[in-house]
């Protein structure tokens, strides 16, 4: 998620002030429109020109507002409106608007440790093996389905039991600490159970304990003394029904960003805690399953849309990231871009939510007799930008005006066809077809991998056709799906993707006719 914690600190531009961002090497898009040595604009006319006075050296002001994707809730929006009086019931309605509050049908949450190499064991209250009981003076050491108990960790082995898992005396959730299961070396300690699934070290756990050790990382602990504990509450209730959610699509939980950030008992704080016991079991439901709670650190002053209708998020003025400028350079857009010089560079279409006509929808630059069209979250991807809501200081010309499409996803990070399809023939007429076939075939294609690869990260677009129509794309954090007729859907991520970018992209190579995930 782009939270507070994971994705905030990767920033550097102070709100308000203008410095050169460092460029990202990843996917491309860019904002708003401004001529360079007085070249015009791509498709404008002699009366639509306007040389706001740049030269080769000058730099490009981009006005900004918001950290993150911008979908769901706000977390700085969601601490404004606590420190208003409002319940986190009150937060939560206002950020995902058609949902309902329910409970889990099941609470278990299985989390791959990445920084784990192996699971020896203990516990001061003793655990359980298979049912079968372990002292607390004993250890276990978990191989494969193979479990040996010995005395103390690196002790003499006393037995093996077949089993996966070491599991707590008592499985249900808010256990005191003599129970928690502790590594072997580091005592660092674990709720729930650990053990190994699909070769990868995992705390298997209840959700409400799960919640625990995410809110910390994902929020401010410090907002539980400073008005803010109602915000708190609000991100327990939408971490839980953001994880029931990704596994319900098939996706594996992990302790990083491509998930949530946690960080097990060692990641907890007091406030967070009592938010979490406060909202034990408490999920937002859409349609009856666990609803796609996405969420990020600052809107900006208006959420994005997409699976919640789009609203204003006055909370949001609590942000430091409310609003923002940036510098750069007309070369670095042109290197970004591949491109060999930069003559004009322009938001051409937005959700028109907000100042600056909202948030970026596509943006093209030209140069040296070629023209590039991107996402406005490839652009922020592109251009390591706080948000995609930006605007190019000096545009005369307004972008056409996109509103964005509201609805349930029929799977993680894809779109609902109905809405879809009607946003696409705006952007290219006649598409709407075609981006559900395409979405239909990215299903099939994630289905056939597993569900969403942890390599990808999650969905920072919807699939998009591009603008000549021949295919669709759609982002992610590390990659991105193609989709043409006549090669079919495939992904490429990490390396495949910037060797493909870094040699033209689809206008040079075409349409990749294989998947490459790294």
């Amino acid at each position: 998620m782009t939270s507070l914690v994971s994705r905030a600190l990767t920033i550097r531009t102070r709100p308000g002030h203008s410095r050169r961002r460092r460029m990202s090497s990843l996917v491309g898009g860019v904002s708003a429109a401004v001529l360079v040595g007085g070249v015009g604009l791509v498709g404008a006319t002699a009366s639509d020109r306007v040389d706001i006075g740049l030269t080769a050296g000058s730099e490009i002001t981009l006005i900004g507002h918001g950290l993150g994707h911008g979908r769901g809730m706000g977390q700085y929006g969601a601490y404004g409106y606590a420190k208003r009086g409002w319940s986190y019931r009150q937060i939560l309605q206002h950020y995902y608007g058609g949902t309902t509050f329910g409970r889990p049908a099941d609470p278990t949450v299985n989390v791959a440790l990445h920084d784990k190499n192996g699971v020896s064991v203990h516990s001061d209250a003793g655990m359980q093996v298979a049912g079968q009981p372990v002292a607390a003076n004993e250890a276990v050491t978990v191989t494969g389905g193979t479990a040996t108990i010995t005395a103390g960790c690196g002790g003499a082995p006393v037995r093996t039991v077949p089993a996966a898992f070491a599991d707590p005396v008592n499985p249900a959730p808010n256990r005191p600490p003599n129970e928690f299961l502790k590594f072997c070396g580091s005592n660092e300690p674990f709720r729930g159970s650990l053990g190994s699934d699909g070769g990868r070290v995992t705390n298997k756990l209840n959700v409400d304990d799960y919640v625990k050790g995410v809110i910390a990382k994902e929020s401010v602990p410090g907002w539980a003394t400073s008005g803010g504990i109602e915000a708190l509450k609000a991100q327990a209730v939408a971490a839980r029904t953001y994880a029931l959610a990704a596994i319900a699509s098939g996706k594996k939980i992990d302790d990083t960003q491509n998930s949530q950030v946690y960080g097990g008992v060692s990641g907890e704080g007091a406030g967070t805690n009592t938010a979490a016991d406060a909202t034990a079991g408490q999920i937002l439901l859409q349609n009856g399953v666990p609803a796609f709670t996405e969420f990020s650190s600052s809107t900006g002053g208006y959420t994005a849309g997409g699976r919640f209708p789009a609203v204003v998020d006055d909370g949001d003025t609590a942000s430091p990231n409310h609003n923002w400028t940036a510098t750069i350079s007309p070369s670095a857009v042109a290197t970004a871009f591949g491109l060999p010089s930069l003559d004009a560079f322009e938001v051409i279409q937005a959700n028109g939510l907000g100042a600056e006509n909202g948030r970026a929808v596509k943006v093209r630059a030209t140069g040296g007799g070629r023209s590039v069209e991107a996402t406005g979250d490839e652009a922020r991807t592109k251009l390591n930008l706080k948000s995609a809501w930006f605007a190019v200081q000096g545009q005369r010309t307004p972008p056409q005006i996109v509103k964005p499409p509201t609805g349930p996803a029929g799977g993680l990070g894809l779109p609902d066809l109905s809405a879809l399809g009607g946003i696409a023939d705006q952007v290219v007429p006649g598409a709407g077809e075609l981006v559900g076939t395409a979405t239909t075939a990215f299903k099939g294609l994630l289905g056939g991998l597993g569900g969403l690869p942890d390599t990808l990260g999650q969905a920072l677009g919807a699939p998009t056709p591009t603008p000549d129509g021949a295919g669709v794309t759609q982002l992610f954090q590390e990659g991105m799906m193609f989709f043409s007729k006549q090669t079919g859907a495939h992904v490429l991520a990490g390396q495949g993707l910037k060797r493909f970018q870094a040699r033209g992209g689809i206008p040079v190579l075409g349409f990749p006719k294989t998947n490459v995930l790294r």
